[in-house]
């Protein structure tokens, strides 16, 4: 089964890509890698899942912002690969940052919400390695923002 297949299959509706708001790009590829600057949680109307988790959310409602941000990275990788995902061999690697309490200390339960869909979709090419780290503060008061690595064709 094609991603895309898998995509309509899951019932997913991925959101459009935004374009970057700074000094930087949102892709970048070097040789076969692709690198997707920081995707922030947004949910499907557009806007900002903000707050912090263990204060103004929960771990599921974390885990569900940081599967918008997985969401927004395969939208992103999707344009990258001019809207072709079959060019994705594989998702290499994830870093998660988390807006969250002192106190808190379930970073990786939030940040499955990004690798379980990106591994849902992509099946084995989805399985990535990961690190999820807890930040005082993100952008904009968002509450989750994640980057990725994939290789592609």
């Amino acid at each position: 089964m094609s991603i895309e297949s898998k995509i309509k299959e899951l019932n997913i509706k991925l959101p459009e890509p935004k374009n970057p708001v700074g000094s930087y790009v949102a892709t970048k590829i070097v040789n076969n890698l692709l690198y997707i600057s920081g995707q922030i949680s947004i949910n499907e109307n557009g806007e900002l899942i903000k707050g912090k988790v263990g204060k103004d959310l929960n771990v599921k409602e974390g885990y569900n912002a940081a599967k918008r941000c997985g969401l927004a990275i395969i939208s992103q990788v999707k344009k990258a690969c001019n809207d072709d995902l079959s060019k994705v061999k594989s998702c290499v690697k994830l870093t998660g940052y988390v807006n969250s309490t002192d106190d808190f200390i379930d970073q990786p339960k939030i940040i499955n919400g990004a690798s379980e869909i990106i591994a849902k979709i992509f099946d084995e090419k989805g399985l990535h390695t990961r690190a999820a780290i807890s930040s005082n503060s993100l952008p904009l008061g968002v509450a989750v923002e994640v980057d990725a690595i994939f290789e592609i064709n």
